[in-house]
């Protein structure tokens, strides 16, 4: 119920911009949303780690320079989503623009994995990329036979600010998947991610048009965009996945962009032509095929499998436990 309950939280993200002042950017919504969300997230890190330290076994994690490249990599990821994405959402809407970078993110992270850290993904990756590739075509390209004047036109720019959040999403997992294999704790990788994504984002504030917190429905979108969607729901991702299989939590994560469909369609009023919706229908059936339970054989040789097989997790999301990046939402 928690992971259920966080995957609601993130597929939310998109529809709180929406619903924001028509000044707020994308940039500015998503630096507010990691300044709130990511100190937040990073004072849980810092009491879970006290917490730990009086009460339970604490084993330091390994430091040395390597693992400060592997932060300011996962601070980059979550600094560069948070634009991506709420562009993507802006130009393609709430549903088609969740959809393509959610789906984009498998696929980025399999192929960062096998160029970066040489691990060929295993079949059921290049299975789900294919059928999540077609999914993302399909999304993209809208339908001409029925859309008539009904249908929002597809943004190329904002589908491929979408898959810039997809890829985005791919160098966060690889960062903080780096840190969990040298013993970080997942709360203190998502603190370090987060919270230095929270300084860098307070950094650009001067710079970035800050008018529409002046309103109420400005000051609602923030505080829920930082508190909801974003640390409400990472704290109940990680704490629901520490009782669940890594596979089961990748399909209770697809509640995210059943959530942000709804919400777009029904909320927003963005309808999808047939062919999106098949569209979204292959994303979907990508994102299963991912969270299918492979046997232990299979995923022993696939080195990092949950990295590439999942694109752990969305997007912002956390890489946690066992299988600490075997699920699929975004940062």
């Amino acid at each position: 119920m928690l992971v259920l309950l966080a995957a609601v939280g993130f597929g939310t993200t998109g529809t709180a911009q929406a619903l924001a002042p028509d000044a707020a950017t994308p940039a500015s919504v998503g630096a507010v949303r990691i300044v709130v969300g990511g100190t937040l997230l990073a004072l849980v890190a810092l009491l879970s780690t006290r917490r730990l330290r009086r009460t339970g076994p604490w084993t330091t994690p390994r430091t040395s320079e390597g693992s400060l490249t592997l932060v300011l990599v996962s601070v980059a990821g979550v600094v560069a989503y948070q634009p991506f994405f709420f562009a993507g959402v802006r130009s393609s809407g709430v549903a088609v623009g969740t959809l393509v970078a959610l789906g984009s993110a498998p696929v980025a992270t399999g192929l960062l994995q096998w160029v970066v850290l040489r691990k060929v993904p295993g079949a059921a990756w290049f299975a789900a990329t294919g059928v999540a590739v077609a999914g993302l075509l399909a999304l993209s390209l809208g339908d001409p036979l029925f859309g008539g004047g009904l249908l929002r036109p597809v943004d190329p720019l904002g589908v491929l600010a979408s898959v810039g959040a997809g890829a985005s999403y791919a160098v966060y997992t690889i960062g903080s998947k780096g840190l969990l294999d040298r013993g970080w704790s997942p709360d203190l990788t998502m603190g370090a991610a987060f919270g230095g994504a929270a300084v860098v984002m307070a950094l650009a504030l001067p710079w970035l048009p800050l008018g529409w917190l002046g309103s109420a429905s400005g000051v609602a979108a923030a505080v829920f965009l930082g508190v909801v969607s974003t640390a409400l729901a990472y704290v109940l991702f990680a704490r629901g996945l520490r009782a669940l299989p890594a596979s089961n939590v990748a399909t209770l994560t697809l509640a995210e962009p059943l959530t942000a469909g709804i919400l777009g369609v029904l909320l927003l009023r963005e309808p999808l032509s047939p062919i999106q919706v098949l569209g979204a229908l292959l994303v979907a059936a990508g994102l299963v095929i991912l969270s299918l339970p492979r046997p232990r054989a299979h995923r022993r040789g696939e080195g990092a499998a949950g990295a590439a097989d999942a694109a752990e997790s969305v997007n912002p999301s956390v890489p946690d436990m066992p299988e600490p990046v075997e699920n699929g939402h975004t940062p």
